[in-house]
């Protein structure tokens, strides 16, 4: 018997390449995480949203947009200012 399933052995990321969309989701996930994990951090340390925005020398609208998970507008500034503000340091690789 033969598939004729176009897809059989290919993952989602293939998918998603095929469909002009790995790049736009590949942005999400990761702003998703970034968002959860400085959420995280705020909760654990017990930190205001007021108080973040003034560590980070910003705005609460610029803070709202950082832990908005679906906004990729992210800058590696504002994103050293937050792990400034928690006590952490940014790793970044390509792999």
């Amino acid at each position: 018997m033969i598939n004729d399933n176009i897809h059989l052995g290919s993952n989602f990321d293939d998918f998603l390449e095929e469909e002009g969309l790995l790049d736009e989701s590949t942005a999400i996930a990761i702003k998703r995480v970034l968002a959860w994990q400085i959420s995280e951090a705020m909760k654990v340390q017990k930190i205001s949203k007021t108080e973040m925005a003034s560590k980070m020398h910003t705005s609460r609208a610029s803070l709202n947009r950082l832990l908005d998970e679906s906004d990729t507008s992210l800058t590696l500034t504002t994103l050293a200012r937050a792990a400034t503000a928690l006590g952490k340091k940014i790793n970044i690789c390509l792999a």
